[in-house]
């Protein structure tokens, strides 16, 4: 082993300190160490061992952390006068990990743990700190062992005792308290408690994080579902990746596995399969490994045992594989701690746990995530707004009369009974006695094979029809005669061949006895569907030569399908009003492809309305939900949503996925454009995704219900929730075209910014800017450039800052007519170009691009007192621009002078320490620091005059601008003049006749009052 020196120790602690937290660290931390007490050098050493105990404290290795540290305590009582003060406290501190991790060491021998407690306890009492970490260590090793009386005591006591610097953070103490109520029973109370973390007025380093992921249980079993599904898309974004956090992911991963997303938790499982395994801290692996047993067991129960799970160790393993290894495992930790303990307690409540059931049927999470596929007697899931499930029927007979009464009905429900129907005529084959039951079960499955476009759904369709013949069925054989026209259209067979099957439906319509109720609407059907197939076929047949012979933007044949349309309504209006109802919805389409809206809107409206008063309230929601999206359109957003929100309350009863998630798109979509709406706007897009997903469609109307989701949750300020709702379909809305892409990018760049991420924001918006590129217009991509230059500055990232910046201002240039834009981008050039080691070269170049931006200010003001205006700014704000611009002059300016002056102070202490000549100062060039001071009174002083001029809406810039300048007087020995001008402004603000704000007011008079106190 290659011996190190003190330096390279020192640089490895600094280095270390600063490292991911994890094994690499730890392993490091150790080296450290190792060499440190090599090296002899007991203040080193020292600071290596407090390096390695924190580097095992935010690990999976916490436990570790006893060896280092009580080698640390042997320093201490050798030589307690060679610890610094806060070496000591330090110390002290660490005592509250080390009773933790005592606690959760199996093999560390109980009599140990209670000494170490009494060990504690002892040295704080010396070092004169309160008992209060003390009790809530015991409370913890009291409820471990089984003792409740004594951990109720040491709870009473812990509340009881004050609170001093040895006392944990307010957060942290919350979590505990409010695990300790979880504990008791009490979900309710341990919210209460838990309430200042969760809305973020008492934070740590790792809370809100852990209170987010343990108070997911309690608020599903108390019913706030909501606040759920928040706290796990925030939380889980804060405990993602996090080591230390094994124990909250988890709970997440268990959440979901209660909450109906199953494949949600599938997903994060995979995120930490490297973590699926022994770890050193087993109390740890005990809590990680538990969530992930509730999950395969709810896997198992769904029919997914057999289904690969994440490996174990490098070996490959199925859920149900995994499972028991897992199971074996964690029951093994728990043994170890019950024979510690001398209880069952641990192994109780591990058991306990990976035993809990399902706390709700489905929440929607807003996430995308990939859906297990579905065992084949799965029932779909429902969500919130979805028909309440129809009561089971009593007997085989009564489900038959009920399928058979729905089909009537038209309604919904009608393929869930026959499906119904149909699995049990499978699994009993008494009840295939009856000959009709059984045609109608194969007419519901040729049916259902025609609407999906199977390749055998012609001959399902034809033994449906000779069947219903054979049993005398004249009029479901007619139907069925019409179905094999619709589905021979759906195939794509020749026209010839479809106007036969046609012909042929509407004679056995025809041919139907006159004493048939059914006659008639027999007729009118084929009817119907006879306009419906020869409106497809007739461009179909007219080819190219169709659209020669019209041109574009002609009829098209659409007068003809209208007339004929129209004709149907007036003829069965009365005697079938749905028909009807379903003819004017067309015309209505006819109309819209026609681009006449005003006669489109009253023909959806007339057919919705015809619907519902012929009791089929779900067949108006097709017209509803595309009247309300012409409205939209026509920026007429009352009417819209009122049409909306008809849609959805007739919709009730719709078994159809697809259209449950349109619906509630659409609705949501229209609240979204009013400013009062957001909350319920993500209420609708929540569920739209969540009924896309079940219709499949995922990447279609999921993600663009997730983009809408997100943007109602930012409008609420949920920008954490919307950046993971965002994040999670960013790929399938990436499949939309640039425009979109463009706009979903820079959205995700505006959200990670709110979350201070500047790295990944301005990663988004570089993504954004890049695909932009080629546009013809650059004024998009100039923004993003320009909006990820201020993000990479944020991250101090100067160099890539730079180059943003440039870029942006070059674009900007190019496409002209953007003077505040170039302005703003040579203003932040300037402030960037003194950073690091400023020369004068730096500080020349500062003063240049702020010159630059004035001088392009002028010019446009210039240009728009001769009638040249731009297109983008107004005189006021070009006038506001410029005076921002002198100000902020002003201060690199200031900037440069007391830079300098820091410099001239530390080449003299250099001088006097060391007698040598840093040179600080002189990198600068000269610097005549008075000039500097009387050209920033000036600079400020003009840009004050010219906020006067703008008015009441620049009071505040004007007082900043004065403050400075008066301040700067004072600095320079005019303390006098800079009174008086402050004093004039207190004065104009004290007589205004229109008033000023309060605290405008008291800010400009306690800067006064200060000033004269310096002078």
């Amino acid at each position: 082993m290659t011996t190190l020196t003190r330096e390279e120790i020192e640089q490895g602690l600094a280095e270390n300190s600063g490292s991911p937290n994890g094994a690499a660290r730890n392993a490091h931390a150790e080296v450290l160490a190792g060499a440190a007490e090599a090296l002899g050098d007991g203040a080193l050493f020292r600071r290596a061992l407090d390096n390695l105990i924190n580097a095992y404290l935010w690990s999976a290795e916490s436990s570790k952390m006893l060896v280092p540290f009580a080698r640390l305590l042997q320093e201490y009582d050798k030589d307690p006068g060679a610890f610094s003060r806060w070496d000591a406290h330090s110390l002290f501190w660490q005592f509250k990990w080390v009773a933790t991790a005592i606690g959760d060491s199996p093999e560390i021998p109980l009599e140990s743990a209670a000494g170490w407690l009494d060990e504690m306890e002892r040295r704080y009492r010396i070092a004169g700190y309160s008992e209060r970490p003390v009790r809530e260590a015991e409370l913890w090793l009291a409820d471990a062992i089984g003792e409740d009386d004594r951990a109720e005591r040491a709870f009473r006591a812990w509340l009881a005792a004050d609170r001093d610097d040895m006392s944990d953070c307010h957060a942290c103490e919350l979590n505990s308290q409010g695990a300790y109520a979880v504990l008791r029973g009490d979900d309710a109370q341990a919210l209460d408690v838990w309430q200042p973390v969760l809305s973020g007025n008492r934070t740590c380093a790792e809370e809100p994080h852990r209170v987010l992921a343990t108070s997911l249980l309690p608020l599903l079993r108390v019913g706030r579902f909501e606040e759920a599904r928040s706290h796990h898309v925030r939380g889980y974004r804060m405990a993602r990746g996090n080591e230390s956090l094994l124990p909250s992911v988890g709970k997440h991963i268990e959440f979901c596995a209660l909450s109906g997303n199953e494949s949600r938790g599938l997903e994060i499982l995979a995120e930490h399969a490297g973590h699926v395994g022994p770890l050193v801290n087993v109390d740890d692996q005990m809590a990680f490994h538990g969530g992930i047993l509730v999950l395969l067991r709810r896997l198992i129960e769904l029919g997914h045992g057999q289904s690969p799970a994440v490996p174990y160790q490098g070996v490959p393993h199925s859920v149900s594989e995994l499972y028991e290894v897992l199971r074996a495992g964690s029951l093994d930790i728990a043994r170890r701690f019950d024979a510690r303990n001398g209880t069952t307690r641990v192994s109780d409540r591990f058991l306990a746990r990976i035993g809990r059931e399902p706390l709700v049927d489905v929440l929607p999470l807003g996430v995308r995530s990939t859906a297990l596929p579905q065992p084949r007697t799965a029932a779909p899931a429902s969500a919130p707004g979805a028909a309440a499930p129809v009561p089971p029927a009593t007997g085989f007979d009564e489900l038959v009369q009920r399928a058979r009464q729905a089909r009537e009905q038209r309604h919904p429900a009608a393929d869930a009974l026959w499906a119904e129907v149909g699995v049990h005529a499978d699994a009993c084959p008494e009840s295939q006695a009856d000959p009709l039951v059984m045609a109608d079960v194969a007419d519901h499955r040729a049916l259902a094979a025609a609407r999906a476009g199977a390749d055998d759904a012609a001959q399902l369709l034809e033994a449906v029809r000779d069947r219903y013949e054979e049993l005398g069925q004249a009029e479901r054989a007619a139907l069925a005669r019409l179905r094999l026209a619709s589905a021979a259209a759906q195939s794509g067979a020749a026209p010839q061949r479809i106007r036969e099957l046609m012909t042929v439906a509407l004679e056995a319509a025809e041919a139907l006895d006159a004493d048939e109720p059914l006659r008639p609407r027999r007729i009118a059907l084929a009817e119907l569907t006879s306009i419906r197939v020869e409106s497809y076929l007739r461009p179909l047949e007219a080819g190219s030569d169709h659209e020669h012979e019209h041109g574009p933007g002609q009829d098209h044949g659409h007068g003809e399908l209208a007339a004929e349309l129209g004709a149907f309504v007036a003829a069965h209006v009365e005697a079938l009003p749905d028909l009807a109802a379903e003819a004017e919805e067309m015309l209505g389409r006819v109309a819209l492809s026609q681009g006449d809206t005003s006669r489109a809107l009253p023909l959806l409206a007339a057919s919705a309305a015809r619907s519902v008063s012929a009791g089929l309230p779900w067949q108006a929601v097709d017209a509803l939900v595309l009247r309300a999206g012409v409205l939209v359109s026509l920026g007429r957003p009352e009417e819209a949503e009122a049409d909306a929100r008809s849609a959805l309350e007739h919709s009730t009863e719709v078994a159809e996925a697809e259209t449950q998630g349109v619906v509630r798109l659409t609705l949501a979509d229209i609240l979204l454009r009013r400013a009062d709406a957001a909350a319920e706007a993500a209420e609708h897009a929540l569920t739209a995704a969540h009924w896309f997903d079940q219709a499949g469609l995922t990447a279609d109307g999921g993600a663009q219900a997730r983009l809408l989701l997100a943007r109602a949750y930012a409008r609420e300020g949920r920008h954490a929730d919307a950046a993971e709702v965002l994040q999670s379909t960013l790929p399938d809305l990436l499949e939309y075209g640039e425009g979109q892409t463009v706009s979903v990018r820079e959205f995700l760049g505006d959200l990670l910014r709110q979350l201070n991420d500047p790295r990944a924001a301005a990663e988004q918006y570089l993504l954004a800017a890049d695909v932009a590129k080629d546009w013809e217009d650059p004024r998009p991509q100039a923004a993003l450039a320009q909006a990820a230059a201020e993000q990479l500055s944020a991250a101090r990232l100067v160099p890539e800052a730079v180059a943003a910046y440039e870029r942006s201002l070059e674009l900007y240039r190019a496409a002209g007519g953007a003077p505040v834009a170039e302005v703003r981008i040579l203003r932040s050039l300037a402030w960037m170009a003194p950073r690091g080691d400023a020369d004068a070269a730096a500080w020349t170049r500062a003063r240049d691009l702020m010159d630059q931006a004035a001088g392009l200010l002028e010019a446009a003001l210039a240009g728009t007192a001769e009638g040249v205006r731009s297109p983008e700014a107004s005189t006021r704000e070009l006038r506001a621009e410029l005076a921002q611009t002198w100000l902020q002059l002003a201060q690199v300016l200031d900037w440069r002078v007391t830079s300098y002056e820091e410099a001239e102070d530390e080449e003299a202490e250099d001088e006097d320490e060391h007698g040598g000549d840093s040179r600080r100062a002189g990198a600068q060039g000269e610097v005549d620091t008075g000039a500097l001071r009387l050209e920033e009174v000036d600079l400020t002083g003009r840009a004050a005059d010219l906020y006067a001029e703008l008015g009441p809406d620049h009071l505040g810039d004007r007082l900043q601008c004065v403050q400075y300048a008066a301040w700067t007087e004072q600095e320079i020995g005019r303390a006098g003049a800079g009174v008086a001008r402050l004093s004039a402004l207190v004065d104009e603000l004290r007589s205004a006749p229109e008033g000023v704000p309060n605290d405008l007011l008291e800010r400009a008079q306690s800067s006064l009052d200060g000033l004269k106190r310096s002078s």
